[in-house]
């Protein structure tokens, strides 16, 4: 008979002491977040320091319950390879992405991983990197794949001499080869892309040279790029030679064709390339005007409205109104149709016709409500309602043009008006604000946490967003990268987010505050409009150097610093010392107060002579016809210097609005 009692005991003994096991070992591997985070903390702090050794074993000590885990494990497989261990390298990768396949980093380790395997065992890595061609075949990693896969099996048929490399394999390989030039034509293989491909001896077609030609001329082998395109019928490749000669400053022979290609294939080619073949054309003529003119001559269709949208721009102001009009009339609905009317439309306000620039105003804002000239023509409209007295139309035009397009220069002008101010300067001060993280924080968000361990790298990685990236490059101290790539981003965003989301302060961070301040306030100069003047001219870069030779923060022109250096004892007499920060603030904003000394105190003339030259404003000054500063702005003769002004007060507005509560 069964003694179910102590069955029952014998049962309950066995299950006490499975808890006990259970609790004992969860107790070894159970790690609260705090401890995790401080070993992580340290990990990280000794692989920057070089500990690699130290740094391996702490990452192995993150717990399997943490987020950070797959992290961790990269890392162990970074120390490894910096330690020159890849057998240990090899071993973590495979272990983080067939352990975690869909983390983000899992692609990363398959790819090095089969980089590290390639030379010793090709099959595996072969299989890898056919499995991230597949995967993820619109990734950075699918397009370093095609090559990777195409040099496996090119050194499989070409390291011993005696094996037959079969003609499908070679199509094959040939394939992969030029997949990797059309998606990285200047990458890193490019080159040697090139090479095995040619060496394969298949037959190469006019596209095929042609792409390598490009990735040639793409990496700046321009002699090389000439070479491949002797071999190209030139209806074919006549864009390229043109860019390529022109680069080769071979500039009758880039002429030559530039004038050919025009007139004989430009109806087989996309716009782009026939306005980049414009441009070049023009750069190389005497003249501008009869370089335009000739060509309209010459091309019949694709690139006419481009020449003559340039014929209009650089026309004498009295045949700027006849000259928009034809192009509007011969191209209602194409790329510089919007632009053609908006000046159509201001050139009735220059006539005072108010009634009709009012019907065009409204002809352009209904055709044309999106495009880059609606926020001048929404903030003229308040003008001419302004000028009939019309309260409610003009208060509305101007609340439009803030709130549509709140970060322009029109929107700026509009909250002038609306505020009846008279002075272009708003305020002279802004509140420091530091650049921050731009989304709000969550706390199970592991890109949070990255970034408080400054884990950049892998940040970099793991992330997408564009904003995301240019805060990385901001806690790097590459300013002028950051600035960029949020700059850029924050273009594509419509509507635009109120101003105070924190991405508006990394498209305009207050890079070296302190110092505008200080030298601002010593020569008088208001100090967020320097801020805006050294962010458009430098972007932040210290190391920034125009074609004209202008260096620095404030791109001044080493000649006019030493002037300037000279003249109020500075103590400025070296090229190297305008790449200084300090130096190159103190210097530019003595220029700046001595420019606007000159012109009467007046900021937006200043800011006019600051890019065009003092002796050029003063001539504008006394021949422009204009009763106001809009109808001045809108008249600069110089389209670089016109846009100048308005991208510097557009900083300006911005800096006050994210910076100083105004709306």
């Amino acid at each position: 008979m069964i003694n179910w009692d102590k069955k029952r005991r014998i049962l309950a003994g066995i299950f006490a002491v499975l808890v006990i096991f259970a609790v004992v070992c969860f107790a070894k591997i159970y790690q609260p977040s705090v401890k995790t985070d401080e070993i992580y903390t340290q990990a990280l702090n000794d692989f920057n320091s070089g500990k690699y050794q130290n740094s391996y074993y702490l990452f192995s000590k993150v717990t399997l319950f943490s987020n950070l885990k797959p992290i961790a494990i990269y890392h162990q497989a970074e120390c490894a390879r910096m330690l020159d261990d890849n057998k240990s390298a090899i071993k973590q990768y495979q272990l983080l992405f067939n352990n975690y396949p869909k983390h983000k980093l899992s692609v990363r380790a398959k790819y090095l991983a089969a980089q590290l395997l390639a030379e010793e065992k090709p099959q595996p890595a072969q299989k890898y990197f056919q499995e991230i061609i597949e995967k993820y075949p619109d990734s950075d990693y699918a397009t370093g794949a095609e090559y990777q896969l195409a040099s496996i099996i090119y050194n499989k048929y070409t390291k011993d001499p005696k094996k037959i490399f079969p003609q499908s394999v070679k199509l094959e390989t040939e394939n992969y080869f030029r997949h990797y030039l059309e998606k990285s034509p200047n990458g890193r293989w490019a080159a040697n892309c090139i090479e095995k491909w040619l060496s394969l001896g298949t037959k190469i077609t006019d596209d095929d040279y042609l792409l390598i030609a490009n990735s040639f001329y793409q990496s700046g082998e321009y002699e090389k790029a000439e070479e491949i395109l002797r071999k190209v019928s030139i209806s074919d490749s006549w864009v390229l030679e043109v860019k390529n000669l022109y680069a080769l400053k071979n500039y009758p022979a880039a002429k030559a064709y530039a004038q050919s290609g025009l007139e004989k294939y430009s109806s087989y080619v996309e716009n782009q390339d026939v306005n980049d073949v414009i441009d070049i054309y023009i750069k190389m003529s005497s003249s501008q005007t009869d370089a335009i003119n000739y060509l309209l001559t010459k091309i019949q269709s694709k690139g006419k409205d481009y020449l003559l949208s340039l014929k209009c721009a650089n026309s004498p102001e009295n045949e700027k109104f006849s000259c928009y009009n034809n192009l509007y009339l011969a191209y209602p609905n194409e790329q510089f149709s919007a632009d053609a009317l908006a000046n159509i439309f201001f050139g009735k306000i220059k006539l005072r016709d108010y009634a009709n620039a009012q019907k065009i105003g409204k002809d352009h804002l209904e055709k044309f409500p999106d495009s880059a000239s609606s926020p001048m023509v929404t903030f003229w409209m308040g003008k001419i309602a302004e000028y009939y007295e019309d309260y409610n139309s003009y208060t509305n035009y101007y609340k439009k043009t803030i709130t549509r397009f709140p970060d322009t220069y029109y929107a700026y002008r509009a909250y002038l008006r609306l505020s009846r101010i008279n002075n272009p300067i708003i305020t002279s001060n802004i509140n420091y604000k530091q650049v921050e993280y731009p989304y709000k924080k969550s706390k199970n968000n592991i890109i949070i946490k990255l970034a408080e361990f400054k884990d950049y790298d892998v940040l970099n990685e793991l992330c997408e967003d564009e904003f995301i990236k240019s805060w990385i490059f901001y806690k790097k101290g590459d300013y002028s990268r950051s600035m960029l790539i949020a700059r850029d981003a924050m273009e594509k965003i419509n509507p635009k987010p109120d101003k105070y989301d924190l991405r508006w302060r990394l498209v305009y961070p207050l890079n070296y505050y302190d110092e505008i301040k200080n030298y601002s306030g010593i020569t008088g100069n208001n100090f967020p409009l320097i801020m805006s003047l050294v962010r458009e001219e430098s972007y932040f870069d210290t190391l920034a150097q125009s074609s004209a030779g202008a260096v620095g923060l404030m791109q001044l022109m080493p000649s006019t610093a030493y002037e300037i250096s000279s003249k109020y004892g500075l103590g400025i007499n070296s090229y190297d010392a305008l790449f200084n920060p300090a130096a190159n603030l103190k210097a530019g904003n003595y220029y700046y107060s001595n420019l606007r000394s000159m012109l009467s105190g007046y900021d937006i003339s200043a800011i006019a002579a600051y890019n065009g030259g003092i002796g050029s404003l003063q001539k504008w000054r006394n021949t422009i016809n204009y009763n106001d500063t809009d109808e001045f702005v809108e008249q600069i003769p110089y389209l670089e210097t016109r846009n100048y002004v308005r991208k510097v007060f557009r900083s300006y507005w911005n800096y006050i609005r994210i910076y100083s509560g105004n709306n």
